[in-house]
């Protein structure tokens, strides 16, 4: 089970990698066109739709790595089982919203697709389309709280430390 959770969200990395090379190719695009005089249409669109992708799909895998900010100062000043009940109540807490966030954006993409709702901009894309990257995104990272909560339980959790601090100047 492991395996497959770690490759679920090695792949959500991977494909949030994949539209952010999607992204470069559209605002490149879209400085080309300025400089050699042609227009390709919505490429302003598109380009929020993979930023927005990228952005949803790497959560889970940035959540995993220790890479989302946290407020320590509390639990740094808590000890033994404190620190633990703190620790299960926040994964338990973010579980909670990140379940109601991918139950919502399901939800929200389901709709578009039923109502036929489409972008307001010239490429009239259906909305469903960008959404769902949005959707599978928030999915995957209420799998992701919901297994650090599991882990913590169980007293398996790694606490990873992110190494953001010794990159700064």
């Amino acid at each position: 089970m492991r395996k497959a959770l770690d490759a679920l969200y090695d792949g959500a990395a991977a494909l949030a990698a994949l539209f952010m090379v999607g992204l470069l190719v559209m605002v490149l695009l879209s400085i080309l066109g300025r400089q050699f005089h042609f227009h390709v249409p919505g490429t302003d669109a598109y380009a929020g739709y993979l930023m927005a992708a990228c952005g949803f799909l790497a959560l889970a895998h940035t959540l995993k790595r220790g890479e989302h900010i946290r407020v320590t100062l509390l639990l740094s000043a808590l000890k033994g089982r404190w620190k633990r009940g703190m620790e299960i109540w926040a994964y338990g807490f973010a579980s909670a919203l990140a379940a109601m966030f991918a139950f919502y954006s399901c939800r929200l993409a389901w709709q578009s697709r039923s109502f036929h709702d489409i972008s307001t901009s010239s490429d009239a894309t259906p909305l469903w389309i960008p959404q769902i990257a949005m959707a599978l995104g928030t999915v995957i990272l209420a799998i992701a709280f919901v297994d650090e909560l599991l882990l913590e339980i169980s007293g398996k959790r790694v606490e990873r430390q992110s190494d953001e601090a010794l990159r700064n100047e």
